[in-house]
């Protein structure tokens, strides 16, 4: 069979049974690359490369069924309002409801239940899972999540999530009661009780409000009559077979189905490059409103450091690092040509040097000689210069180097950083590329000292911060090329806290004597340092975020730009993107630099 007539196959196969599973027969389904996303009734999945495995092929139709259950069986209304307002909290709500979605497919079944058993394989190993060896590089959320996938599905985790769930196991059974799972088993198909047994083991963790005794017990009641009335609706509505038993879409899994192909559509594969599979925007709250003051400390600095990429690491394998960096460009040359030729096209056209002709002073214009020469009484002429809008500029890049961007995220950050030191060079643009880490997990020498002084209660930022200069704005290209190849290196990544770090790279640049001075920071979440958390305030960090950026935004003359990798940045700073997608990344940089180099659309943002 041609390969075509293959991919069409796999397209209406996996249509047909997320229409079965879902109970939608309007569910749009379209294939095409990016970051698969699900939103109403608009699914994007994954078109497979040719001749993959049959355990690749069953990951891609796991993410499928996953898109389909979450359907059928959740309620993102439901979801959205009782979420809490913790981030780390949410990450837990998050996986706990992932993982009933998925519980629920395999028990309904059996060929679900391996499809997702196989993307969850993929995940862990996109992620890193099966390398970490510390606790604080293990999410909690992920780990909960896992351990209520083990304990219902009773199947063994994948490499990377038993690696996972181990690091937390101790933990999770003193804080997460057993009788917690074993109820969850009973309200797989009731998402209002599953949230209210979230909430309690969320609450355990420390990390949401305890309830009163009172409130328990109205809650019990109220759980009580709720899985009554489920337990009527859903007798009605979605009825869950007894063992052994078949769905009522049970056929459209096994067995072939004829699909209306006119139905289906799949006309986004072929559509423009730029649309690189982010889901449909959707209009979400500002919080713009930041406190004034701060209460932060700092327990102590005695430990901090800024240093050069090139004391990091030996000469030979920055060198290594550096062609590991190189492959990477390579394989993406197409991109970074295409990226750096409009963002180079751009600045030069501003740059570019107007004269005014016909003046009676100023500059001679030799175009002028040749009449003058031919007719002696030919009046000369002259030509001045104009001025140009295009002001000397200064551009800092400021890289979140945690653990959560370890993988593909780093790489793309990596490669973006030395496209724009290259070409904003080339375009007479000083550039200055930073990065922002911690020295340690679990809090280093800091949280040494902390203990042995006799653990004073909220001691502040407890840990040893690592800022890096990969290449300063005065160091030429060619000197810092190799440190880049730093940030290939895993090891590095650990905690992140993004409050200071951004302070850190305002004051490099707001003294520089550059007109303009524009900085730019690539993170993927918000600032977290378990070691500091754990004794303070749960928004500890977040706070001094928020601090950091009014103190830029509204009192300095340094114009901020965030791009959020996956997490939505638009929320704490006023001018900001956010990427579904790794590889949006430079697309992103480039649309945001082209943007602030255009001065019209710079003065109207600002205002």
């Amino acid at each position: 069979m041609p390969s075509h007539d293959a991919t069409e196959v796999f397209k209406q196969a996996v249509t047909s049974t997320m229409r079965a599973i879902s109970g939608d027969s309007d569910l749009q389904v379209s294939f095409g690359r990016g970051k698969p996303y699900m939103q109403g009734q608009r699914a994007r999945v994954p078109l497979p490369d040719k001749n993959l495995s049959e355990e690749k092929l069953a990951s891609f139709r796991g993410k499928a069924d996953q898109f389909a259950l979450r359907s059928r069986f959740h309620d993102e209304t439901k979801h959205h309002d009782n979420r809490p307002s913790l981030s780390a909290a949410q990450d837990i709500f998050d996986s706990i409801e992932e993982a009933r979605l998925s519980c629920i497919g395999s028990y309904l079944m059996k060929g679900v239940g391996e499809n997702l058993q196989a993307e969850l394989k993929d995940y862990c190993l996109e992620k890193g899972y099966d390398k970490i060896e510390n606790q604080s590089e293990a999410p909690l959320g992920e780990a909960l999540g896992l351990l209520i996938r083990e304990k219902i599905i009773g199947k063994k985790l994948p490499r990377g999530g038993d690696i996972v769930l181990e690091l937390w196991r101790d933990h999770l059974k003193e804080i997460v009661l057993a009788a917690d799972l074993k109820e969850l088993e009973t309200l797989l198909f009731d998402q209002d009780a599953f949230i209210r047994v979230a909430k309690k083991m969320i609450s355990n963790l420390g990390l949401g409000e305890p309830e009163n005794d009172s409130d328990n017990h109205d809650e019990s009641e109220d759980s009580e009559q709720s899985e009554e009335e489920t337990s009527a609706e859903s007798s009605e509505e979605d009825p869950i077979p007894e063992e052994g038993g078949e769905t009522d879409f049970s056929d459209a899994i096994e067995g072939e189905v004829e699909v209306d192909m006119d139905a289906v559509d799949m006309a986004e594969l072929d559509s423009d490059e730029e649309d690189l599979g982010a889901p449909p925007d959707t209009p979400s709250e500002r919080s713009w409103m930041r406190p004034k003051e701060n209460n932060y400390k700092i327990y102590t600095e005695n430990f901090d450091e800024t240093v050069l990429a090139s004391d990091l690491c030996e000469a030979a394998e920055l060198e290594r690092l550096r062609s590991v960096l190189d492959n990477h460009l390579q394989s993406s040359q197409i991109i970074i040509s295409k990226l750096a030729n409009r963002l180079q096209r751009k600045l030069l056209a501003q740059q570019n040097r107007t004269w005014e002709f016909d003046l009676e002073e100023g500059t001679l214009d030799t175009s002028r000689l040749t009449s003058v020469v031919i007719d002696p009484f030919h009046p000369l002429a002259f030509k001045e210069e104009k001025d140009t809008d295009f002001r000397d500029t200064v551009v800092s890049l400021l890289i979140d180097s945690s653990g959560s961007m370890r993988g593909r995220s780093i790489t793309i950050a990596a490669m973006c950083a030395d496209i724009l030191g290259r070409t904003l060079e080339r375009c007479s643009v000083k550039v200055e590329i930073l990065g922002f880490t911690t020295r340690a997990w679990r809090g280093g020498q800091s949280r040494e000292s902390w203990l042995l002084g006799g653990k004073s209660a909220q001691p502040g930022r407890l840990n040893d911060l690592r800022h890096i200069i990969y290449k300063s704005a005065d160091m030429p290209w060619r000197r810092s090329r190799t440190n880049l190849g730093l940030m290939m290196r895993e090891e590095l990544l650990k905690e992140n806290i993004d409050g200071e770090a951004l302070l850190w790279a305002h004051n490099r640049i707001v003294g520089r004597p550059e007109d303009r001075k524009i900085l730019m920071v690539i993170s993927d979440g918000l600032p977290v340092d378990n070691s500091t958390l754990l004794v303070n305030p749960s928004n500890y960090l977040e706070q001094h975020l928020k601090y950091a950026i009014d103190q830029i935004e509204n009192h300095s003359d340094v114009e901020l730009v965030a791009v959020g990798i996956g997490h939505d940045v638009t929320h704490h700073y006023r001018r900001a993107v956010t990427i579904t997608d790794a590889e949006q990344l430079g697309d992103a940089m480039t649309d945001q630099l082209v943007d602030l180099f255009d001065e019209e659309s710079n003065k109207s943002k600002r205002r």
